[in-house]
């Protein structure tokens, strides 16, 4: 197995680092170099919130990582929201880093086609009530739901509560344009969280049982995996960097 095969997490929306503290030291201890990023404007960088963050800051912060840390070759894994930030990194790094891409894996992600945004598949409603749930900052962001949304109860609930912070607001109508040819060619896998399963994400659980190419993973747990299942999660994670890493 060569060394040089990294995993970098990425978080979805109202997240930040933090969601993956219970994963990290399982992965490390396995043997895996693991990162895991926040992307501006969250988690503790939280005070950076700007009119300026879109989606191509967050693909930045990304790569970021990856050129700061020298990394070879990476396992990405986009959560939620992150299924777009890792598309977007997936293509800089086909077009830029050839042979740096080692597998994409979408745990229970937003899966965009060239051209989509964030908003593209969700409900007129879900679209609407966030559109206003922005509104009183200006447009700048909109809060978090209760993390009971997210099959998590008691302990775990409060601990997400505690630390999910508002999400920027530009990057969720903006369209992501990439080179789904070449994208489609890269080893990917999809997480999907099916109790209870985030309603957001049935387009893209619909998808991957419809679109050849995708190897699919199911979890009965909710939405939240690295909170409520990380030893089962870290398993599937590590299964996927042992077998990208050969």
């Amino acid at each position: 197995m060569s060394a040089h095969t990294s995993i970098v997490l990425v978080h979805g929306a109202w997240h930040g680092a933090w969601c993956w503290r219970r994963v990290l030291p399982l992965l490390r201890a396995a043997g895996a170099e693991a990162h895991a990023v926040t992307l501006t404007g969250l988690g503790e960088r939280a005070h950076l919130m700007g009119p300026a963050i879109d989606l191509h800051t967050h693909i930045q912060d990304v790569v970021g990582l990856i050129e700061a840390e020298e990394l070879g070759r990476v396992v990405l894994v986009g959560h939620s929201y992150a299924g777009m930030v890792i598309t977007g990194v997936a293509d800089r790094l086909l077009r830029e880093r050839p042979g740096c891409l080692a597998q994409l894996v979408y745990l229970d992600a937003a899966l965009p086609y060239p051209g989509d945004s964030w908003s593209s598949h969700h409900s007129e409603e879900t679209k609407a009530a966030r559109t206003a749930a922005a509104q009183p900052s200006g447009g700048l962001h909109f809060a978090p739901p209760d993390a009971s949304l997210f099959g998590l109860q008691g302990a775990d609930r409060d601990w997400v509560n505690r630390r999910q912070t508002p999400q920027p607001f530009r990057l969720y109508q903006q369209p992501l344009e990439f080179d789904g040819e070449a994208w489609a060619r890269v080893p990917r896998c999809f997480i999907d969280c099916t109790a209870p399963a985030l309603a957001t994400i049935a387009p893209s659980r619909a998808r991957v049982r419809q679109e050849p190419g995708w190897r699919l993973i199911e979890m009965a747990t909710g939405h939240d995996p690295m909170v409520s299942e990380p030893q089962a999660l870290a398993g599937h994670l590590l299964a996927l960097w042992r077998g990208a890493s050969v």
